[in-house]
């Protein structure tokens, strides 16, 4: 293996991370690893001081172009936008800082962040990169980023998931769903969830999905129900936490993910989008799971 491919493959599931928290795409962070690679393979190894430092720096720049282009798309999505499930390793969820940074409840906090401000949250209060590190990946002054970090961070602070959201949590409330379907027995769904729970199904405007948030527990539950009927569930790991694949005649019908806080599930997420569910439909078939956030 020659230098630069060495150092790329060393550092490709940070690299890979980074794209995957500021733009909730898996498809779209593999394609700025690509364009990564493009530029890496062109710079002369020997004038890089930090290298490690220089190709987080080509790789925010370029999930900062991609972002501010995904920004547009996303204004004219048909229904809920909800980011690309990824499917990763058990052992993220003992890293627990990783796990809530991936987590759907967390993406969508990321997601009411300016292009700029996620970036810098991102490298700073989960990977720790020095503010003049930083600066030189989003093309502003130390100074400037301090503020910008100071400023994602309270913004954060102020949506982010509360209470108890253990993994274990998840999979108790994700045990009880389950449960209920096989048997029937709605009640015991409806025992986990709060009352005001909020359920956001994303289906692209390709497949069939609500299109506009469902709010409390007796509405969810009506929409669950129609939902995995006649389906098969699988408990996978998802964004570093328990998740359901639902499965239809064997194909990969939606993703569903939940937030827990206090205790009693408050939000669940379902991915129906096609698109969005492919990577994670060939993983789990095949019996795979991706090395990146690891």
């Amino acid at each position: 293996m020659d230098p630069a491919t060495e150092v790329f493959v060393t550092h490709r599931n940070l690299l890979f991370t980074v794209a995957y928290e500021m733009l909730g795409s898996a498809a779209d962070a593999e394609d700025v690893l690509q364009e990564t690679w493009l530029r890496w393979a062109r710079v002369d190894l020997g004038t890089v001081r930090d290298r490690r430092a220089f190709l987080v720096r080509i790789t925010t720049r370029e999930a900062l172009t991609r972002l501010r282009t995904l920004r547009r798309r996303k204004e004219s999505y048909v229904g809920p936008w909800l980011p690309e499930p990824l499917l990763t390793a058990p052992d993220v969820a003992e890293d627990v800082e990783l796990a809530d940074s991936v987590s759907m409840a967390m993406m969508l906090v990321l997601e009411t962040l300016a292009p700029v401000e996620r970036a810098v949250f991102v490298l700073r209060e989960v990977f720790d990169l020095g503010y003049d590190e930083i600066a030189d990946a989003v093309d502003k002054t130390p100074a400037a980023v301090r503020q910008i970090a100071h400023r994602a961070r309270n913004h954060v602070a102020a949506r982010r998931p509360r209470g108890d959201a253990s993994p274990a949590k998840a999979r108790d409330a994700l045990d009880a769903f389950q449960r209920a379907v096989q048997t029937g027995d709605m009640q015991g769904l409806l025992d986990v969830l709060a009352p005001n729970v909020v359920l956001l199904t994303d289906g692209g405007g390709v497949a069939r999905a609500a299109m506009a948030p469902v709010v409390g527990a007796d509405q969810v539950t009506l929409v669950l129900g129609r939902l995995v009927t006649a389906a098969s569930l699988r408990t996978v790991q998802v964004n570093g936490n328990p998740a359901l694949i639902v499965r239809l005649e064997g194909e990969a019908d939606s993703v569903l993910t939940v937030r827990i806080d206090d205790g009693l599930v408050t939000g669940l997420y379902a991915v129906c989008n096609p698109e969005k569910l492919a990577r994670i439909g060939l993983e789990t078939t095949v019996s795979r799971c991706p090395k990146e956030l690891r």
